[in-house]
């Protein structure tokens, strides 16, 4: 007689997922009024135009508060996502402007309980289970430290060199931060519709001076 031991663990481990989504859902109809309108905060805090023989890089800090649902899917071993984009453009007085660049920075938070830490794996590209193992990694030993590296984003290429001119020159930028829930498994992507404490996504357009790289 054929174990069914396999498939089995596959249901219950199905089964799980559908039930934390499903206490998820229900545990966001219990917030006050007024956390569940204003949801998380994130705002873009800084932002840097840097110029090096290697390339045009932009660094930026964003100030990020996770809402209490968030940091509980996390200490459930459940990996969530970040995302940081940058476009660079060039002013046409005669026709809009052209981008002459474009970045981007996925970030996936992960607590691992085997060791008791956390690991921030980072890429250019959406982060997979196929790309995981070779992504860049930190492993920090407290969630406070692996949030302050997910809040800073350090130059990040942006351009080729020649691409711009002499160091004073302003150039227009669009950053954008967000929480990727694209990419958290299936059930909690069904539970999370219309909660606002997921909608943790910042945009900022202003024109940078372009600096020499220190």
């Amino acid at each position: 007689m054929k174990s069914a031991g396999p498939d089995r663990d596959g249901r219950r481990g199905c089964l799980r997922l559908l039930a934390a989504a499903a206490l998820l859902a229900a545990g966001g109809g219990h917030l006050p009024a007024a956390q569940a309108q204003a949801g998380p905060a994130a705002e873009v805090t800084q932002l840097k135009l840097e110029r090096s023989d290697d390339g045009v890089f932009l660094s930026a800090a964003v100030r990020l508060d996770l809402s209490p649902p968030v940091l509980d899917v996390l200490d459930k071993g459940i990996a969530i996502h970040f995302v940081a984009e940058a476009e660079l453009f060039r002013e046409r007085w005669y026709w809009t402007d052209r981008q002459i660049g474009h970045a981007a920075r996925h970030m996936r938070l992960a607590y691992q309980p085997l060791t008791r830490r956390w690991r921030l794996n980072v890429s250019p590209v959406p982060i997979t289970a196929a790309i995981a193992g070779v992504t860049l990694n930190q492993n920090f030993d407290s969630l406070d430290e692996a949030l302050d590296a997910v809040r800073r984003i350090g130059r990040l290429r942006i351009a080729d060199a020649s691409e711009v001119g002499e160091e004073g020159e302003r150039y227009p930028v669009v950053f954008r931060f967000r929480l990727d829930t694209s990419q958290l498994p299936r059930p909690f992507q069904i539970g999370l519709v219309g909660q606002s404490d997921w909608n943790v996504a910042v945009e900022r357009s202003v024109q940078l001076p372009l600096e020499k790289m220190q």
